[in-house]
Formats: C-alpha cells, structure tokens, sequence
C-alpha cells in the first residue's frame, strides 16, 4: 500500500439513495478536484473557504460533458480526519452516477482506497490513536445501542488518555 499517495472511494453505503459522497484524501486531492469540478459561479476551488460547500458539477477531464450536479467540500490538513487534505464530492445516490465520478476523480489521478485506509491514514499521521481507529470499525459494525455507546466512549481517546 502506498502511504502518501491520493487515495479515493465511496463513503456512502452504494446503492440507491438521495445522496452519495465520495471521499479523496492525499497531497494531490486539490488538483485533481480541479482536473474535474466546475464551481457554478466559476472559482477555483483553491478560493474555497475551509470547511464549506462549493455547488457545481462534476465534468469528464478535458471535456464538457456533465456526469452530474455535485456540492463539493474541502478540509484543508492537518484539520481533517485523515490529517490531509481532504475533498468530498456529494453526488445523487445511485450506484450508476457514483461509479462514473469515482472512475473520473481515479483518471484524474487518485488511487482506490483499500478498505479501511482513511482511517489507517489518520492513525499514522497522529490524528487518532490505535483504540480510536478500533473504535471506529466498532461504531461502523455495531447492532446495538451499548455497542455504539461504549465505541464511541473509546473514539473520544478515553481509553488512551487511561
């Protein structure tokens, strides 16, 4: 696995829904933005103020042609979860439309993520510690109540500070 690279995938459970979002986290998440979003009113997305939305639509590279009408955020790192930049891309839901600006933002340069690697991400950039990213698998895999309760105890960094 390539550590530093600009990793993209899904955040979004697939399938057909009113939303989707998909995630780009690496040196290179604002460029390849670029290569692919056009803001509405025309601004470049390094204009974008940290930790807003940004409505447009997501174009092939080089082209004019629409895959769809996106609001796009940027965090600028450290201050994300990945302690990069990260960019997230929300699309309609439905599996069609989100394969197609995955398979775009992957030809503008990104890599698909493996499973789990934002979060080893933040771990290795120091942004959570090793029982806060087990806490995490925890929150997303949890039936019960209890088991978000006490997972989510542990992603505060409780259990590390102890």
């Amino acid at each position: 696995m390539k550590e530093f690279d600009t990793i993209c995938a899904v955040s979004t459970s697939v399938g057909v829904g009113g939303i989707s979002i998909i995630r780009l986290s690496g040196p290179n998440a604002v460029s390849i933005i670029k290569k692919i979003f056009r803001d509405k009113d025309g601004k470049d997305i390094t204009e974008f103020i940290n930790y807003t939305l940004k409505y447009g639509y997501i174009h092939r590279i080089n082209s004019d042609e629409i895959l769809d009408e996106v609001l796009v955020s940027f965090m600028k790192g450290p201050k994300s979860f990945t302690a990069e930049d990260v960019i997230e891309i929300n699309t309609h839901g439905g599996a069609f439309v989100t394969n197609r600006i995955l398979e775009e933002t992957i030809r503008a340069g990104a890599r698909l993520a493996e499973r789990g690697e934002f979060t080893k991400r933040a771990f290795l950039n120091g942004r959570i510690d090793l029982t806060q990213s087990e806490a995490i698998n925890d929150i997303i895999n949890a039936e019960t109540d209890s088991s978000v309760k006490a997972a989510i105890y542990q992603s505060k960094g409780i259990i590390s500070e102890k």
